[in-house]
């Protein structure tokens, strides 16, 4: 009994020095590989650094694209020769600004204002509800319902009035249905902003009216967003909103027919975006004007499986109203015949790591004297469509480490496949362990000797 005590001490206190051994053993290096076709001498080293800024999960919907605010085409911004003050052309499935003029200048939105109005009510609303119309809804100017206190409408009637005629007395009663109060829907506007990584906008009024407030620290704003901020807004609501299809639906309908809910009064809606008839495959699109704001417009098209967002801000004032689809036209042309839709995606052999500091056991039950994790992506993540221009090149850089140090969970993130075009990291690819590893603990060390007397002589080394 005294020789399986000692021996069992022993065992111990050399299975923890090496525990203390492999601590300091623990670095990290990174791997990078080339993207479409071989990469540029130094890329690699901005590559990273780009990399190391951005938070992961960038494919997520409540962080701003990493391609947002970085035009393809900026150098000549102006090389349109558009009517409008702020634009931009954004390429649907990455977020990714294809060319921008003014897009990050602060501007008033006009009625472009009411696609945020209309996504947050179609998320967090119910259609069949019965909203009634307050004082204050009835007393909106025109454009307008017309509208009298006490009467009651469908919030989807609403949503029609609200997006094909742009009504303001709908777009308040949407509001105070969904928020309680104009004020406590504007919060939630702008947290939907801010979510969206929309850092410039500011809203004030669910139907776009000029309007100027005091934050909280005292800040005074105006009811605004930029061009990049408002394409941005459009992407969610045609490709990732839970309820983009309904806002597609809205949107793309030519006329609709409603009555208040005592049916006394009735109602025909048709829809003001004239440029749903100008060129084949728009998809979506809500028109703006106030007389801070001029002619504004906000729209998604597809075509071939590319799907472009547009945004105007300042396109013209009276008589100028066609500026906006002389312009638009302009854009959704530039991007047709410029950019082609890639799969970039690449199968990357991801390297195994050894894991020290750790307890590892094979499938057999035997412990293992090293281990190499396997790694992993997620199968429905393999995939990256992108609009590229002639000439553009992805840039892949992988950040995995070289050792990793135990405890490990299966399904843990341990690094990343970066994807870079110009510089800036479009897309972020999380990598998992493929499997877990316990770290090894003094209980665990004494449990596992333990064992190696008690088995039978099964043979067992630890890390």
């Amino acid at each position: 009994m005294k020789q399986w005590i000692f021996t069992i001490a022993l065992s111990i206190s050399l299975v923890c020095g090496q525990l203390e051994a492999a601590a300091g053993e623990y670095t990290i290096q990174k791997e990078q590989t080339g993207g479409t076709g071989q990469e540029p001498a130094g890329q690699g080293q901005a590559g990273q650094k780009q990399a190391g800024q951005e938070p992961a999960g960038l494919e997520q919907a409540g962080q701003k694209q990493a391609g947002q605010g970085q035009a393809a085409r900026t150098e000549n911004a102006d090389f349109l020769k558009l009517y409008a003050q702020s634009a931009v052309l954004m390429d649907g499935s990455s977020g990714r600004i294809l060319y921008g003029k003014g897009q990050d200048i602060i501007r008033p939105m006009a009625s472009t204002t009411k696609i945020m109005t209309c996504i947050l009510a179609l998320e967090l609303g119910n259609l069949d509800d019965k909203v009634t119309a307050s004082s204050y809804a009835a007393s909106q100017p025109k454009v307008h319902l017309g509208v009298r206190s006490g009467e009651e409408y469908r919030l989807e009637d609403l949503l029609y009035a609200l997006m094909l005629e742009s009504y303001n007395d709908a777009a308040v009663m949407i509001a105070e249905n969904i928020g309680g109060s104009v004020e406590e829907f504007a919060a939630l506007m702008n947290q939907k902003a801010e979510e969206l990584g929309c850092r410039d906008t500011y809203f004030i009024t669910p139907n776009g009216l000029d309007g100027v407030k005091k934050d909280k620290d005292g800040v005074e704003h105006i009811h605004s967003t930029t061009a990049a901020d408002l394409a941005a807004i459009m992407r969610y609501c045609v490709m990732e909103s839970p309820k983009k299809d309904e806002f597609l639906s809205i949107t793309r309908t030519q006329n609709h027919t409603f009555t208040d809910s005592s049916g006394r009064r009735s109602y025909s809606c048709f829809n003001h975006n004239a440029f749903l008839n100008m060129m084949e495959g728009v998809l979506s699109g809500k028109t703006g004007f106030t007389g801070g704001a001029g002619y504004s417009y906000v729209g998604a098209m597809e075509n071939e499986g590319r799907t472009y967002i547009i945004a105007l801000l300042g396109c013209g004032w009276p008589p100028h109203k066609t500026y906006k689809w002389t312009d638009a036209r302009k854009l959704y042309t530039y991007g047709l015949e410029h950019f082609q839709l890639k799969d970039v995606f690449r199968e990357e052999v991801l390297p195994d790591i050894p894991v020290t500091g750790g307890l590892c056991w094979d499938e057999e039950g035997t412990c293992q004297e090293s281990i190499d994790l396997k790694l992993h992506l997620k199968e429905e993540e393999m995939h990256l469509p992108l609009l590229l221009g002639e000439g553009e090149q992805v840039q892949v850089t992988k950040k995995i480490p070289a050792l990793l140090k135990a405890p490990v969970r299966e399904g843990q993130k341990v690094g990343t496949i970066d994807y870079s075009l110009n510089g800036t990291v479009i897309k972020q690819y999380p990598v998992y362990a493929g499997r877990g590893v316990d770290e090894m603990t003094f209980s665990r060390v004494v449990r596992h000797v333990l064992g190696i007397f008690m088995d039978f002589g099964k043979s067992c080394h630890i890390i």
